[in-house]
């Protein structure tokens, strides 16, 4: 079985996006947002078979975490009341995805981390959406889009929300939405920089001392982590922190979202196979052809398959890591007999 942890719902029904469109623009001249549209089930058919679902058939995964147009989450964007609303109809068709295609999807939530408030809201939805099948979330270590004001994962301000999290047993991807700041790039710079602060943010605390059952995914392949992976293991003997397999490595995993063979090697080489979950974010950042290889950026299953590295291994990369991280996803499964 091959397990995609890292999709996101990126060709979405006109009607949501143009609803998000009037909700911005009712917030911004101080008036009532529209209802949210009708959409069918054929709108949201026609979506996910024309994209995500006619890649995986197309690239042999089996499976897809799935989870809300991460550069669109924009907690940022209006106040909490805004945030929450979307949140809960970018939540709400995940869960109709799932609904149509139970078989292919699994969901994850976004949250409403608008950049003034506390994490209770965030809380209520994660309830919500776990009450509704979900087997996990996005967490986003940034709210403001690119400022980096909020305090570090490893400060009290999330403990509330890691606690909710340990409770349901359920994960969350670090995943920053879009951009706000100009001098940062989406997916070339933000995304990577945030993956990468995000680990160093965890490595210069003892946040898994407290919540020995937490469990992150940071995305992209761990930022720029383990390109630097003697850089880390050096700060923490400077900082003077365990070593980073029994600090961080216990819980913290990263995707295959690495969109040529030498980094995926690279990733391989460095990060231990138990940490390493198989990803694509297809349709997402990267959707072209590379030229070198006549294959698409994103087809990572490609890379995993060219990997030097035995059987099993390769099969705890393409879904037996993920069945341990996300472990409601693995009861779904076994109900099925899978």
């Amino acid at each position: 079985m091959i397990i995609d942890c890292h999709g996101h719902y990126t060709v979405l029904p006109k009607a949501h996006d143009e609803w998000r469109e009037a909700q911005k623009a009712a917030f911004k001249a101080g008036t009532e947002c529209p209802p949210y549209p009708e959409i069918s089930d054929d709108e949201i058919r026609e979506t996910i078979e024309s994209n995500q679902l006619r890649l995986i058939k197309e690239r042999g995964a089996d499976m897809t975490i799935f989870s809300p147009r991460a550069s669109a989450m924009a907690p940022h964007v209006g106040d909490q009341s805004v945030a929450v609303k979307w949140a809960q109809v970018c939540n709400d068709l995940i869960a109709r995805v799932v609904g149509l295609y139970p078989d292919v999807f699994a969901g994850v939530c976004m949250l409403p981390q608008s950049p003034e408030a506390d994490m209770t809201s965030s809380i209520a939805e994660l309830k919500r959406c776990v009450d509704m099948g979900f087997i996990g979330c996005n967490l986003n270590p940034d709210p403001g889009g690119g400022h980096f004001k909020h305090p570090p994962l490893t400060d009290e301000y999330w403990f509330p929300f890691y606690e909710a999290m340990c409770e349901l047993d359920v994960p969350a991807m670090i995943h920053v939405s879009g951009s706000c700041n100009p001098a940062m790039h989406a997916t070339g710079a933000y995304y990577i920089a945030a993956d990468t602060i995000a680990f160093m943010q965890l490595l210069e605390g003892d946040l898994f001392s407290k919540f020995p059952n937490l469990r992150f995914i940071i995305p992209h392949g761990g930022g720029a982590v383990p390109y630097h992976w003697g850089r880390y293991r050096g700060l923490a003997d400077m900082l003077k922190k365990p070593d980073l397999s029994g600090h961080l490595m216990n819980n913290v995993f990263f995707d295959t979202c690495v969109y040529h063979q030498p980094g995926i090697n690279l990733l391989a080489d460095v990060i231990e196979n138990k940490n390493i979950l198989f990803g694509s974010e297809m349709v997402g950042a990267v959707r072209g052809i590379d030229p070198t290889t006549g294959h698409y950026f994103d087809d990572t299953k490609r890379y995993v398959d060219a990997l030097d590295i035995s059987d099993a291994e390769r099969a705890a990369i393409f879904a037996g890591n993920a069945r341990r991280v996300f472990p409601r996803l693995d009861a779904q499964l076994k109900e099925k007999g899978l």
